[in-house]
């Protein structure tokens, strides 16, 4: 079954099913770093902490992922990729089913960061999906399969919040490690062989990290500003759950899933995003996806000032267009760089991508507890600032 994948990629690229199978692949795999953020509360009383504690599992599992994409996801230019993978899927498996046990707060945290370092297998399908693709639909393959992740990262936390509803939190790992399961099986039987054909070890590999960002550009500017959408969009969706938890909102578990379900629609803008880029219009999609950030939190601040329900999910659903457009349009950019180092690239620009997330996961429990909606759209603000900055510095450099 691998021949046919690899004498595609000769041609036209992957066919319409590997393509899929790479996106349920990395929609399920994903979605396991994002079923805490809502169930932050459910899961601190069960363990008699406070929210603010709380609030660093979802930080505990975003620095695990930075972890696994900064030493594991770089093996994908050293050994061969298939097996990687399968093994990796198959760790994460083993971290589910020990956070579903954890007896305490101390054993569900430090399975919180092995889950987030053995949850990279995204990172490694991804770039596998664009050395399978030829340059002039490589946009359009990559956001087809991130898309899959992007509705993975999205539906993750309604689910999450059903299931936890009707059967208690750990009835969502439960669930997650029967789900990978089958993942692992699908994986085993479509995905390619590939060695690449590196000299180097493991060592020269990690060190080789810092030589590619420092001599990298491009990479620095896609990075730096997707740290911080994402960085905004874990502030959001760690504190909007505990936001709407609260009065005078009070939803309840299954006005909180539609609420958190309303997100997916920004993830359709994915695919379109990465044509855009096909064509030369990165730069106008990057401008629209900060301005999108920036309306996302002031809809949240009158969300959160009139207590409208709607304003929230129109803030969520913007605020997700934005990041998930700006991201497929990053990975093009970086993936069209040099394939040799495809796997090191990805791993660089997703790990500061998630070091933002953490950030922003880490402040948004104290944002909540001390200034509310209000605090946490001022913050949203500063990322979004901080995002106009970049921008604007990269166009000048472009006019020189």
């Amino acid at each position: 079954m691998s021949a046919s994948p690899e004498t595609s990629a000769r041609d036209d690229g992957p066919g319409g099913w590997l393509i899929f199978a790479f996106a349920v692949a990395c929609g399920v795999t994903v979605a396991n770093v994002y079923y805490a953020q809502p169930l932050v509360g459910s899961i601190s009383e069960s363990f008699g902490i406070g929210v603010d504690a709380g609030s660093f599992i979802v930080t505990m599992i975003q620095l695990g992922y930075v972890a696994g994409l900064l030493f594991l996801a770089p093996l994908g230019d050293l050994v061969e990729n298939k097996r990687l993978i399968l093994i990796t899927l198959s760790a994460l498996i083993a971290c589910l089913l020990i956070s579903t046990l954890a007896p305490n707060a101390g054993i569900f945290l430090a399975s919180s960061l092995v889950l987030g370092i053995s949850a990279v297998g995204t990172q490694m399908i991804i770039p596998m999906a664009a050395h399978l693709t030829p340059v002039h639909r490589r946009g359009q393959v990559v956001g087809t399969v991130v898309s899959g992740a992007l509705f993975g990262i999205l539906l993750s936390r309604p689910l999450a919040t059903l299931i936890a509803g009707a059967f208690g939190w750990r009835a969502v790992y439960w669930s997650s490690a029967l789900a990978m399961c089958a993942v692992l099986a699908l994986m085993a039987c479509v995905l390619p062989r590939r060695k690449p054909e590196h000299a180097l070890t493991y060592p020269k590999l990690i060190h080789s990290l810092w030589d590619l960002l420092m001599s990298t550009p491009a990479l620095q500017r896609r990075a730096a500003m997707q740290a911080l959408f994402f960085g905004a969009f874990s502030l959001f969706w760690t504190s909007s759950p505990l936001l709407l938890e609260a009065s005078p909102f009070s939803l309840g578990h299954l006005a909180m899933s539609a609420f958190l379900l309303s997100g997916v629609a920004g993830a359709l803008i994915a695919p379109l995003a990465g044509r855009l880029a096909d064509r030369g219009h990165s730069r106008a999609v990057t401008g629209v996806s900060i301005a999108a950030m920036g309306l996302s939190f002031v809809l949240t601040w009158i969300g959160g000032n009139t207590a409208s329900v709607a304003a929230f999910v129109l803030a969520g659903i913007v605020l997700d267009a934005g990041s998930q457009a700006h991201l497929v349009v990053g990975q093009r950019a970086i993936f069209a760089l040099a394939p040799e180092i495809r796997s090191r690239l990805n791993a660089l620009y997703m790990g500061l991508f998630f070091f933002g997330g953490a950030i922003g996961s880490a402040v948004s429990g104290s944002a909540v507890s001390h200034g509310g909606a209000t605090a946490v759209s001022l913050i949203g603000l500063g990322f979004t600032a901080l995002a106009v900055v970049l921008f604007a510095a990269e166009l000048a450099g472009k006019r020189k």
